[in-house]
């Protein structure tokens, strides 16, 4: 089987750190785990094909960002959506309203990663302005062979 490797960003709220081009050269694919803003999905278009889900700060008639992302790849099944639907989004929350065995998520700004029974829920952090003192991030995904494997990616602050 082939190798996959996709980015995982959310919570963007407009800003592109430059160390996202960086941080996701050579991905295949980018999933937004929403809250997108003005003009980044061009901008992250520049690096890889993009797909992104609404987060409760994104306009409701962007026709370019859905609800929720379903996926497959290499046979892992993947799951994106902003998680303020669980309201406030845990990985136990996450883990019982979706089937994947990937969930991604975001509006909580915080990078989490969870493992639990053979399945990964991902929180990639906030890229974009940062918060409540943490740490802007991205994280890689590798699918390889029915497995995943991540990678976090800490952004700069000083851009």
């Amino acid at each position: 089987m082939a190798t996959h490797v996709v980015g995982l960003i959310s919570d963007t709220h407009g800003q592109v750190r430059s160390g996202v081009h960086t941080a996701l050269s050579g991905v295949e694919m980018i999933l937004h785990a929403g809250d997108v803003g003005e003009g980044v999905l061009d901008e992250l278009g520049l690096i890889a094909p993009v797909r992104a889900v609404r987060g409760n700060t994104d306009p409701p008639d962007d026709p370019r960002l859905t609800a929720s992302i379903e996926l497959v790849i290499s046979g892992v099944s993947i799951h994106v959506s902003h998680g303020h639907e669980a309201g406030s989004p845990t990985p136990s929350r996450l883990l019982a309203r979706y089937a994947a065995q990937v969930i991604v998520y975001g509006h909580t700004h915080r990078y989490l990663e969870t493992r639990e029974t053979g399945r990964l829920v991902i929180n990639p952090g906030a890229a974009g302005p940062r918060r409540f003192d943490l740490e802007p991030s991205v994280v890689r995904l590798t699918v390889r062979d029915g497995t995943v494997e991540t990678e976090l990616v800490k952004l700069a602050t000083g851009d």
